[in-house]
C-alpha cells in the first residue's frame, strides 16, 4: 500500500526536472498527481520536458496523473489550476510548490519586469496556491503543502566583499528566504487544522535541463551534482510523516534523508557547508 493511496496532490513545475520526479513518485505512492507547468508539449519550450511527457510514464508506469497548463505567475491560472483539480479528481491533500523562474541579473541591471514576474512565481503563486487550497484542507482537517527553497536564501554575510558578485542570485536568494519565513508563518498558523507546512532545498545542485541551462553544473551527468529523486523521496516524507515530526521544517534534502535513515553519508548545505537557513530549524 502506498503513502499516498487515495491522495490527490498538485505539482507545480512537474513537465521536467525536480517536479517531474516528484509526480512521478507520488503517482508510485498511489496519488492522483495533477501535474502543471507551462509547457504542454514537447517543442513548445527550448528545454527538453513536458506534460504529456511526464504523464505518460506515470500511466506507463500504473499510476495515475493529469495535466494542467498554468502559468503561475497569474491569479487567474492559480485559481484554474485548483478548480480543475477538484474537477477531476476532488479535493487537493497535497499541494507541492516546486515550479521556480530564475534571471541571473545584477539588481543595478535588474529589469523592473523581469523582478516583478519572478516575484509572482517564485513567491507570489506559493501564497496563491496554498490559501486555494486551504479551502479544502482546513474543514477536512488535514493536508500537507511542501515549499521548494534553493542553498541561494543563505545570505552571503557581512562584508567586506573582497571577490565581486559572479552572477545576480539576489533576486533569487531573496524570494526563497521570504519563502522560508512563509512556510513557517503559514505552517503555525494552520497547525490546529491538522496541516503540515514545510520547506526543502536540495542540499546539492540538482542536475536538470534548467541548471544545465545555467551553466550551474557541467550536465545530466554531472557526477558533482545531487539525483532529483533525493528530493523527491524527502517531499514524500515531509508530506505523509506525522505533522509533529515535519511542520514547519526549513531543511535541506541530503540532511533530512540522512536523519531518516535513507542516506548513510551526506553532504551540501547543511552538512559539510556549514550553512543554515533564514528560519529556525
Amino acid at each position: 500500500m502506498g503513502k499516498l493511496n487515495g491522495k490527490v496532490a498538485i505539482v507545480t513545475g512537474s513537465s521536467r526536472g525536480i517536479g517531474k520526479s516528484i509526480a512521478e513518485l507520488f503517482a508510485k505512492e498511489g496519488a492522483k498527481v495533477v501535474c502543471s507547468a507551462r509547457t504542454l508539449k514537447e517543442g513548445e519550450h527550448p528545454l527538453e520536458g513536458s506534460l504529456e511527457t511526464t504523464i505518460a510514464g506515470i500511466k506507463k508506469a500504473g499510476g495515475e496523473a493529469s495535466p494542467v497548463t498554468c502559468d503561475i505567475s497569474s491569479e487567474a491560472d492559480c485559481e484554474k489550476l485548483v478548480k480543475e483539480t477538484r474537477r477531476i479528481y476532488g479535493p487537493i491533500d497535497v499541494l507541492v510548490n516546486n515550479a521556480a523562474l530564475t534571471y541571473f541579473i545584477l539588481i543595478k541591471d535588474y529589469p523592473l519586469k523581469r523582478w516583478m514576474r519572478s516575484f509572482a512565481v517564485n513567491l507570489n503563486a506559493p501564497f496563491i496556491l496554498s490559501k486555494l487550497v486551504l479551502e479544502d484542507m482546513i474543514p477536512r482537517r488535514s493536508g500537507a503543502i511542501v515549499n521548494l527553497s534553493s542553498g541561494a536564501a543563505i545570505g552571503p554575510g557581512r562584508g567586506p566583499y573582497l571577490k565581486p558578485m559572479p552572477y545576480g542570485g539576489t533576486c533569487y536568494g531573496a524570494e526563497k528566504a521570504a519563502l522560508e519565513r512563509f512556510t513557517q508563518g503559514l505552517a503555525e498558523e494552520v497547525y490546529e487544522y491538522g496541516i503540515s507546512v514545510s520547506c526543502i532545498s536540495p542540499s546539492v545542485v540538482v542536475p536538470t535541463p534548467g541548471t544545465v541551462h545555467h551553466h550551474l553544473v557541467t550536465g545530466m551527468d554531472d557526477p558533482a551534482g545531487e539525483p532529483p529523486d533525493y528530493l523527491a523521496q524527502a517531499i514524500l516524507l515531509l508530506a505523509t510523516e506525522p505533522i509533529d515530526e515535519v511542520t514547519g521544517r526549513v531543511t535541506y534534502s541530503q540532511l533530512f534523508l540522512k536523519e531518516y535513515g535513507i542516506l548513510k553519508e551526506a553532504r551540501g548545505h547543511g552538512v559539510d557547508a556549514g550553512a543554515t537557513s533564514y528560519s529556525k530549524a
